[in-house]
Parts: C-alpha cells; structure tokens; sequence
C-alpha cells in the first residue's frame, strides 16, 4: 500500500500557531493523532504533514487551513494587550481554552465594526468613566443610574434568568458588547474586559451560575469605567505593584456591591425582612439575596462594607457558606436550544446584527452561520427568540 502525499507546510507557521495556541505539543499530537516526534519533524522540517493532517491541525487549533502555507506568520497585537489584568492570570501565559476565548471575542468585535460600516451604522461608544479618588459609591451611583434598572423591577424580578438577562441588555444599551464563553476554568476566570473602544467587551464565563453573572458583568464594566478614566491599562503594559493593584481591585469589588445593592434599598430591604443585626445565619442572607437576585455571598460582602456586620463575622460566615456549598447537589439544567445558545454565547445586539446584515445582502447565509456558529436550518428559530426578547426563564 503506498503512503499518502504530503503537502509542503510553512515550519515556521507550524511553530507560530502552536506558540500562539499555547497547547503542548504532547496535547497537539494526541489531538490529530500522531507521535509526538512525528510533530517535532514537521517543525524540523524533516517531514511533512498529510493534506488530512493539516485539516486536523487546523481544525484543532482553530485556524484557517492556508495559514500553514503562508510566507511568514502574521503580525498580531498580543493578546495581553487587549484585556485588564486578572487575578490569577500571567499575560503571555494565558490557558489555551483562555486564549482561544479572547480570540473569537476579539474576531466578533471586528465582525460587528465590519457589518455596521457595511450597513451604514455608527457604532456606539462606552463613554462612562470613574476614579478610585471620586470614591465607590459615587461611581456606583452613576453606573446604576446609566444602566437604568428601577429598583422597584430588580425586587420583583421572578427568577436569576429574568436579573441577568436584563442587565446585560442594560450594559449592551450603553454601548458594551457582552459575550459569553465556555470550556475556561472558573479558577482563572470568571470574567474579563477587552479595552477597546469603540464597542469595549465583557466577557462572561457561562461557568457561572446566573446571578454569579450579574455580579461579575457589574465588576467588569466598573473596570471598564476606571479605563476610560486612565486608571486602568491592559495587561501587558501594568506595571504597578500587586498592593497597588489590589487597590484598584477592592474599589471596583465596592463600586460592584453598591451598584447591585444602594445603601438606601438595603436598608429598607433589610427592616421589611426585619433581619436585626448579628442574625445573619445562611437562610437569613439567602433570603436577602434573593431579593437582590445576587449571590448570598455577594450579599455577605455587601453586608461587611456596608458596615452590617464586622469582617470576623463574615470571615466565620464565609467558612460555613463554604461547607454548605460543598454539600449542595450540583445544578443541572434541562436542553436548551441551539439558537438560544447561540444568543447567550454572542449577545442580542451582536445576533440582530449578523441577521440585518443577511436580510440585506450584505452577507451571505454561510457568513452568517459562521459568525454566530450556528447552523443554518436554526435561523429561523433565531429570528423567532430574537423577536420575542427573552422569557422569564430563558437560559441565555
């Protein structure tokens, strides 16, 4: 049996891409599958890939099948460049499912800006700014009231769903593409902010449960507010010291809090559930949280700053929530439509827009399916859900 033709691959675009990926060879070979050494001779140039190979390769790493045969490897920003530094995370050093999230966030960006100057469209601009100097609840109050949510309708909201579907179409209304992405670990990141302007992004690890989300979307664009003021750089070029970032950090964790929850509604929130200080037993803040529709242990840490309760009780707090969580079942939830998914993973704004692109010619229906990476034969669907708003329930 004769062996199968090769194709002459670029070695140095080989190298580029899985530089950039930030796989281990050792995980790439079992991906496609071949020996590890078989890898290390492509890279040597000692051998050569078969036309299948290069499509398993390409299809792995998530990059367009010519990108192997390319002269040189293209010229991009570093992805550490784009995004506000995070906790637990080293720019350059980012995990391969990291990685590959920041990529499609930053491609849909660049596809929206794309579409709306074919159709004639402005994009908006996030114009909000805050200072650590101005103090936490002043920013807070000027995000909330920017994003518009009556408290009067965060209280009654009937469910999680109901709480992170609407703010995330408040924070989309101010300019802010909110995407959600899958597969990274909670551990490195729960959510991230893209500095760019116009159309900044927030990204959502949908590994959160929903009110998680909340919180976590609410972190980001305060962060996105102290760029906007210059207090803030992407991660490549921050520099300050981790006591001084820390700073910063604490200030948009407060600023978060009171935005979520104004001190005059906790007060009054309080007294109508008449929690006395010093009762606060997990049922007691689960209850609170619940009207909030955020996390008891957002609630907690609203209690500490807001002075309700001191940081020895909250700490002694923390370490019972801990071992209560670690005995909850896990959640589970039922299917969920192709075409919702494809609405949480891009976001409302960024769905109507691929579609008014589609409806006038702008693009073709395989586009489409490709930007929202979502088959064809769902459209219809999509439309249907995109028409309707979401349900009180829906899992977007």
């Amino acid at each position: 049996m004769s062996a199968r033709p090769t194709v002459a691959i670029n070695p140095p675009l080989l190298k580029w891409a899985l530089e950039e990926s930030g796989y281990t060879l050792e995980r790439v070979a079992k991906a496609i599958p071949v020996k590890e050494e078989k890898l290390k001779a492509w890279l040597n140039a000692e051998l050569q890939p078969t036309m299948r190979q290069v499509e398993k390769l390409a299809h792995f790493l998530q990059r367009p099948f010519s990108i192997f045969f390319l002269p040189s490897p293209p010229k991009l920003t570093p992805l550490a460049a784009e995004y506000r530094r995070l906790p637990k995370v080293t720019p350059g050093k980012e995990s391969p499912e990291l990685r590959l999230a920041l990529r499609h966030m930053l491609i849909r960006r660049e596809t929206a800006l794309e579409l709306m100057a074919e159709l004639g469209e402005q994009p908006p601009n996030f114009t909000l700014a805050g200072s650590v100097d101005e103090g936490a609840e002043n920013v807070a109050e000027r995000l909330r009231s920017a994003l518009a949510i009556p408290l009067a309708d965060q209280l009654a909201w009937p469910n999680e769903y109901r709480a992170w579907n609407t703010w995330r179409e408040a924070a989309e209304n101010l300019g802010v593409l909110v995407f959600q992405f899958g597969s990274v670990p909670l551990e490195e990141v729960r959510g991230v902010a893209l500095l760019r302007q116009p159309m900044p992004v927030v990204g959502i690890n949908t590994k959160e449960i929903p009110e998680a989300r909340v919180y976590t979307l609410v972190h980001e664009l305060v962060h996105l507010m102290l760029a906007n003021a210059k207090e803030e750089v992407a991660a490549l070029n921050e520099h300050s010291t981790a006591k001084e970032w820390q700073i910063v950090e604490r200030f948009a964790e407060e600023a978060t809090s009171l935005t979520l929850v104004p001190v005059n509604a906790l007060q009054e929130v309080i007294a109508q559930l008449r929690l006395a200080s010093g009762s606060w037993t997990i049922e007691n803040i689960r209850k609170l949280a619940r009207r909030f529709r955020i996390t008891p242990l957002a609630m907690a840490t609203r209690l500490a700053t807001g002075g309700y309760m001191s940081w020895q009780q909250y700490h002694a707090w923390r370490k019972t929530w801990d071992a209560y969580v670690e005995q909850l079942p896990a959640r589970t939830g039922g299917p969920v439509a192709q075409s919702l998914k494809a609405i949480g993973r891009n976001g409302r704004p960024f769905t109507a827009l691929v579609l008014g692109a589609l409806a006038a010619n702008r693009i073709t229906s395989v586009d489409a399916a490709r930007y929202l990476d979502l088959k064809f034969h769902h459209f219809d669907d999509l439309r249907t859900r995109l028409v309707q708003g979401p349900a009180n329930g829906s899992p977007e």
